[in-house]
């Protein structure tokens, strides 16, 4: 068994359902520690962070590498629909299978044994290596990352690169790298009417949304440019009515949300919105209600050193010539962004993360350890 399966399925056997650590923090700092990093554990309420670094001999002149990632998963649902225990990692027709696994515990041990092989390889680097590690990226995200992100921007310290270790590859192992991501703005709209028998209507909020809705619907927010898609708005949940078929209800509440991209502000989404209720006859505060939860703002990292040396890692390691994307739901990397300006996220296949039977292929797991080996090398050796 190589030292990155073996210390993965450590992590793995660790039940750290967020935020819970559940130990993994406390395994992967034991051996940093022995290769020369100093540890620092940021607790906050539930949720445990980790902020290691290794300075390299041109400590303050020299590049800082992070890596940065999650040791809290998703719950592991329904345990008999596994085929074996979510978390006793297994073996199995080539495939490595446990909760958290792709998601992202085979990339944290990956990333520990290259650094391991990097620091006995290049005792004296140039550049400084550090990790930051959260139990709060499934969860809420509100104790994790940020808080480490705050504590060293009123530090005065900033990162050079950073590598997030997300599963990224889509149908083999290195096809795609995320160089940003969409923000995400989520909207609650409760509109009011007037509840009465449905036989002597009066203001039923429903009829009231109504042609707003449609329009909502139909709107095209913006174009989205050459490395997002156009912004979209999705309606998650609409309540109106008591269950009663013969009662007009006296409001509707609409759940609904924004991926945008860096085309658009979270501001000026808000302001449409509202001009198009305002456009349907609805005033804010008297016909309706309106909370914003800005959760993530989208970052993007234009092709540059970082990414470029993960692509020509990837294509001497495997063969394959990776493409850039900006896919997919939000990350820390939103949080990161504030004090790095090269931000990629890299890691295994993601078609199982967060199902059932959660796997890698047991092949894909030295090569991603040796890729970011050699991105180590050429970035701080």
């Amino acid at each position: 068994m190589s030292t990155t399966l073996s210390l993965a399925e450590e992590l793995i056997a660790r039940a750290s359902i967020t935020p819970a650590d559940a130990g993994c923090q406390d395994l992967i700092a034991k051996r940093l520690k022995q290769i020369g990093f100093a540890c620092e554990t940021i607790a906050d309420g539930e949720t445990t962070n980790l902020w290691a670094v290794r300075h390299g001999a041109a400590a303050g002149t020299g590049k800082l590498l992070a890596f940065a990632g999650h040791t809290d998963v998703v719950p592991p649902g329904p345990l008999e629909a596994w085929n074996s225990p979510p978390f006793s990692p297994t073996q199995h027709n080539g495939k490595l299978y446990g909760r958290g696994v792709a998601d992202m515990k085979t990339s944290l041990a990956a990333f520990v044994v290259a650094a391991e092989e990097f620091v006995a390889a290049h005792p004296t680097h140039t550049g400084s290596l550090a990790f930051l590690l959260t139990s709060d990226e499934e969860g809420p995200a509100t104790d994790g990352t940020i808080k480490v992100v705050e504590r060293l921007q009123a530090r005065g310290e900033r990162l050079d690169y950073c590598i997030v270790g997300e599963p990224t590859s889509h149908k083999q192992l290195g096809d795609t790298l995320k160089n940003g991501r969409r923000g995400s703005l989520s909207g609650k709209l409760t509109v009011y009417g007037c509840q009465g028998h449905i036989a002597y209507p009066q203001r039923n909020p429903i009829h009231l949304l109504a042609p707003a809705l449609a329009q909502l619907v139909a709107t095209e927010w913006d174009r989205g440019n050459e490395y997002f898609p156009p912004t979209s708005w999705q309606v998650s949940n609409i309540h109106a009515g008591m269950g009663a078929t013969n009662v007009t209800p006296g409001e509707i509440v609409v759940d609904f949300n924004f991926r945008f991209s860096t085309a658009s502000t979270a501001d000026t989404l808000k302001q449409r919105v509202h001009a198009m209720l305002a456009a349907h006859g609805l005033n804010p505060g008297k016909e309706y209600t309106l909370d914003w939860n800005l959760s993530g703002v989208p970052f993007l990292t234009q092709p540059g050193t970082l990414s470029n040396a993960l692509m020509q890692a990837i294509k001497n390691e495997t063969g394959i010539q990776a493409q850039l994307s900006t896919t997919g739901g939000t990350s820390d990397g939103r949080f990161i962004a504030t004090i790095c300006n090269q931000v990629i996220e890299f890691g295994p296949m993601n078609e199982s993360i967060h199902q059932v039977n959660e796997s890698i292929s047991l092949d894909d797991i030295e090569p991603l350890k040796n890729i970011y080996f050699r991105v180590i090398e050429q970035l701080i050796a």
